[in-house]
């Protein structure tokens, strides 16, 4: 067993049923042996089944909280999770880079709840490009990434453009031919990432659970293709854990 781990941050929002945000981050993290640091965005209501209000924390508090850890803790890498403005996000990944330029985000785009409750819009292709060209890997499903485009534009052509900035797992959930299968994009190449089971449970907070995976990997020096290898065949685990829609950690 490691005396010493490595460290990484979740920026998220708060979920009570412990089911997505922070609280799953974190249970992530800790099954990875990896150090789970939390700074909330945002505090819910919410079950599994129903999204019933949202504060969020004012940018301010959630900036000087980043300053406080990363001028403590070596952070190797972040997970992002729901905000409620790209003005928002790129203020956060800025002071990341600025005051660690090594560190590894991934910025998962939870633009909606699994609960159908809208979380961000994206408005300003240009802002998005900036915050794109700072981060990692963003982890969309099918559908959020054509939300990350224009009108005109398919779901191939937006990945295309978009991994001249970044590296995008696109996830199977949603795919419409391919369901449970990730596809890992990046400048270059397309890696597919087949599930090793296809007849799993549905679960609250499965996206939060993979981008975590992801994450605690990241932070564990593991490339980024073996990072998402390995955290889908976590995430697995996770949706076969029980047929309810929580699901349970374990290796």
């Amino acid at each position: 067993m490691p005396t010493n781990r490595s460290y990484a941050l979740s920026i998220a929002g708060f979920d009570p049923s412990a089911g997505a945000g922070i609280l799953a981050d974190i249970k992530t993290f800790e099954q990875h042996q990896v150090y789970g640091f939390g700074i909330q965005t945002a505090n819910t209501i919410q079950t599994e089944n129903k999204f019933y209000d949202i504060q969020w924390t004012d940018l301010d508090f959630v900036l000087s909280s980043i300053e406080v850890l990363f001028n403590d803790y070596e952070i190797k890498a972040v997970k992002i999770g729901i905000v409620p403005s790209l003005s928002y996000l790129k203020n956060i990944v800025f002071l990341i880079k600025q005051l660690s330029p090594k560190t590894k985000i991934i910025w998962d785009t939870v633009l909606k709840s699994s609960t159908a409750f809208d979380f961000l819009t994206i408005e300003n292709n240009s802002e998005l490009i900036s915050i794109l060209n700072e981060v990692e890997l963003i982890t969309p499903n099918y559908e959020e990434i054509l939300k990350l485009g224009t009108a005109k534009e398919n779901a191939d052509t937006i990945t295309e453009r978009l991994t001249k900035n970044c590296a995008i797992l696109i996830k199977g959930g949603h795919h419409p031919t391919e369901t449970g299968t990730d596809f890992l994009h990046n400048q270059s190449q397309i890696f597919r990432i087949s599930p090793e089971n296809t007849k799993i449970y549905a679960k609250h907070g499965s996206g939060c659970v993979l981008s975590a995976a992801i994450t605690a990997n990241l932070a564990l020096d593991q490339n980024l293709l073996n990072a998402c290898k390995n955290a889908k065949i976590y995430t697995e685990k996770f949706l076969l854990s029980n047929p309810s829609k929580l699901g349970y950690h374990y290796v």
